[in-house]
């Protein structure tokens, strides 16, 4: 599996991936400008195991909440789309159904359409979502995870390296929680995983992978959706939705994580809020955050348009990539509201 990793097709295809739409950023063009040197070198460091990973660029985002995203250098980015070509196919045979977050065919509409069928069939839900989820990632029990589906030493050598250079980046980000044997010692215990790794995604859907098949098998829980660390559980009653929540409690607690604090069941239709839309059985809406959001963000592009830092064609294509994701919900009228105010403010000022 190493040897085919590092493959010049192999190594090309997790270029052409990692530069998919990102061709225009000045760290992507220099590695390109040299693309069969730089290739070239890639693959003796990996070939003779010398393969060191750059340090990080870390940056926070403000939406839809405040968290530390850790950029790799591109030529990291290029190994770990080139271990995810080979061992993602190996895991994602034993995923279930229900994971819809970073997986072919999946993603967050389909996740949406499987939340509201869900609410239509079932009167109550249990929403719930993990406490600190990536600073939280044990590196042991991730390790051990992949290990059970990976017997290639040079493919679990690579990923301890690639695991060691993530080690402490969300370390102000996580606050020590103790489980039940833990000694003194457990708060230097490795954890966290970079948000922006495209590793990271993967390993995460690894990680909960248990999880999920404790649901489904042992909770034999029919209504489940999971999109990273966001997860709601259906059903008929409120009293099998408490009962279960102990039980995903104790399950967590095995992997090193735990629930936010008030997690509770509720009716579905008082909505569901998920993945920036408040799910009713039979409508959805945005979130008002999210639309705040998009017209604070549109007042700054019209500013930028009209100071000539933005182009007509970026503009539209930031407006219309919005209008994409919002279309999914009942929201035909905001936008009429949002883009007519905007259109009448520009008309006006011209």
């Amino acid at each position: 599996m190493f040897a085919e990793l590092c493959s010049w097709e192999n190594l090309l295809l997790a270029y052409r991936r990692a530069a998919k739409g990102k061709r225009g950023h000045a760290n992507v063009a220099a590695f390109e400008h040299r693309l069969e040197e730089n290739l070239l070198s890639l693959q003796q460091a990996l070939q003779t195991r010398i393969y060191e990973p750059g340090r990080y660029t870390s940056f926070y985002i403000h939406e839809p909440k405040r968290r530390l995203i850790s950029a790799a250098p591109f030529c990291d980015r290029v190994v770990h789309h080139a271990l995810c070509n080979q061992i993602e196919p190996l895991f994602e045979r034993s995923f279930v159904a229900d994971s819809y977050a970073n997986r072919k065919g999946k993603g967050t509409h389909r996740a949406l359409n499987c939340v509201q069928l869900l609410a239509r069939r079932y009167p109550y839900v249990l929403q719930c979502d993990i406490r600190q989820f990536f600073p939280s990632i044990d590196h042991a029990i991730l390790r051990a995870t992949l290990a059970r589906k990976l017997n290639d030493a040079d493919i679990l050598w690579l990923i301890d390296v690639i695991l060691a250079s993530g080690a402490g980046v969300l370390n102000e980000h996580y606050e020590m929680v103790y489980f039940p044997g833990d000694d003194l010692f457990a708060v230097n215990r490795a954890r966290g995983l970079p948000i922006g790794n495209l590793t990271s995604q993967f390993w995460a859907n690894c990680y909960l992978n248990s999880f999920d098949h404790f649901v489904k098998r042992e909770l034999r829980c029919p209504g489940y959706v999971r999109y990273v660390d966001d997860f709601l559980l259906f059903s008929d009653d409120k009293a099998t939705l408490w009962h279960w929540k102990v039980a995903l409690e104790a399950r967590l607690a095995c992997l090193r994580l735990t629930l936010h604090p008030g997690t509770h069941s509720h009716p579905v239709s008082e909505g569901i809020p998920f993945l920036g839309f408040v799910i009713f059985p039979h409508r959805r809406r945005l979130k008002r955050r999210k639309g705040v959001y998009f017209a604070r963000k549109l007042r700054r592009l019209g500013q930028a348009w009209r100071s000539g830092a933005l182009t007509a064609a970026q503009l539209t294509v930031n407006i219309q990539g919005w209008v994409n994701h919002v279309r999914y919900g009942n929201t035909i009228g905001l936008r009429k509201a949002l883009l007519g105010r905007w259109a009448d403010r520009v008309a006006s000022r011209s």
